[in-house]
């Protein structure tokens, strides 16, 4: 039976982003493909309840030991918590972002989790100050992947010409990201997103992205993109599987543009290993939106998969309410 729903891709980009987060969450930041193989022969890859013993001997760091499978990692949480800003304010306000990041992430704050290290240190500078005092640029000098992580939610709900999404996405980077290559990476991702959903094929997009990728970040891109046949792993033996936006944006390049379906390009970058999560908000994005876009709003997100993300209610309500 087909359990596939008819789902407007601009929603699509966005709960693709948030369900591929969760999804991938059980082995989050586990570098070892070969352990992920053996866990796979006797268990599921995706909504796995994380388990330190999955982690047992080999190269990892166990991040998320207080989190139930379905849960969002700080990707996810920073994914919705953009979705949830847009649709109370009808657009992207810089200083009430701020302070909602600030709500959101510091100390009494909803998200119980692990913090990376440009989350914590725009915390530091956000903490001290009141909104009025905000600066326009409050990240930190960190080309890490948190810096992709709004993008599907702004992308998905912009209707403004491409220059003014440009210059929103580089204000919403340099929030938490403060550099340079972290904004190209942001740019990039935000610009094949948005040639996906304005009817462009896959490869067509993350094609017209490299543009604007940068003089650091373009030469691996296209090396991604050369690679003829899907393998994730050889992919992340070549690029890395660290949270640097070089090492994982050509790997969603890559998977991206092989990848058959959703479920696949899912599992996919999981097998991969490293920073799952953090490679899986764009790489869900632009899979999904694609896949919605060129099968007439099927969208290839399974309903079970959907049902299994625990925020999905609430990510539903913000996307009504834009």
């Amino acid at each position: 039976m087909n359990t596939h729903i008819l789902i407007n891709p601009n929603v699509a980009a966005i709960l693709g982003a948030l369900v591929a987060d969760a999804a991938s969450l059980g082995l989050h930041w586990l570098y070892d493909p070969v352990r992920i193989a053996e866990i796979e022969k006797n268990g599921e890859l995706v909504f796995r309840q994380p388990n330190t013993a999955d982690y047992a001997g080999a190269s990892g760091f166990f991040a998320h030991g207080n989190k139930q499978a379905g849960e969002s990692s700080g990707y996810g949480e920073v994914c919705l918590l953009m979705l949830k800003h847009l649709a109370k304010h009808g657009g992207f306000n810089r200083a009430a972002y701020q302070l909602e990041f600030r709500t959101h992430f510091g100390p009494g704050g909803e998200y119980v989790g692990y913090i990376d290290s440009p989350t914590r240190q725009t915390l530091r500078v956000l903490l001290p100050l009141d909104m009025a005092s905000f600066p326009e640029v409050s990240g930190a000098d960190d080309d890490q992947m948190p810096a992709l992580a709004a993008i599907p939610a702004l992308v998905a709900t912009h209707h403004e010409p491409y220059d003014a999404l440009m210059q929103r996405v580089k204000e919403a980077v340099r929030i938490t990201n403060n550099n340079e290559i972290a904004v190209s990476a942001a740019c990039c991702a935000a610009t094949a997103l948005q040639g996906i959903l304005n009817g462009k094929s896959m490869i067509q997009a993350l094609t017209d992205a490299l543009v604007v990728a940068g003089d650091v970040l373009r030469p691996t891109l296209e090396q991604a993109l050369a690679m003829e046949t899907l393998d994730s792993v050889s992919a992340a033996k070549s690029f890395g599987l660290a949270c640097h936006v070089t090492e994982g944006l050509p790997i969603v390049f890559h998977i991206a543009k092989h990848a058959s379906d959703y479920t696949t390009a899912i599992k996919t970058n999981i097998r991969a290993g490293g920073d799952s999560c953090g490679r899986a908000i764009m790489l869900g994005a632009l899979v999904a939106a694609d896949q919605a876009k060129q099968q007439n709003l099927t969208s290839s997100i399974l309903l079970s998969w959907l049902t299994r993300y625990r925020k999905l209610a609430i990510a539903a309500e913000a996307c009504e309410g834009i």
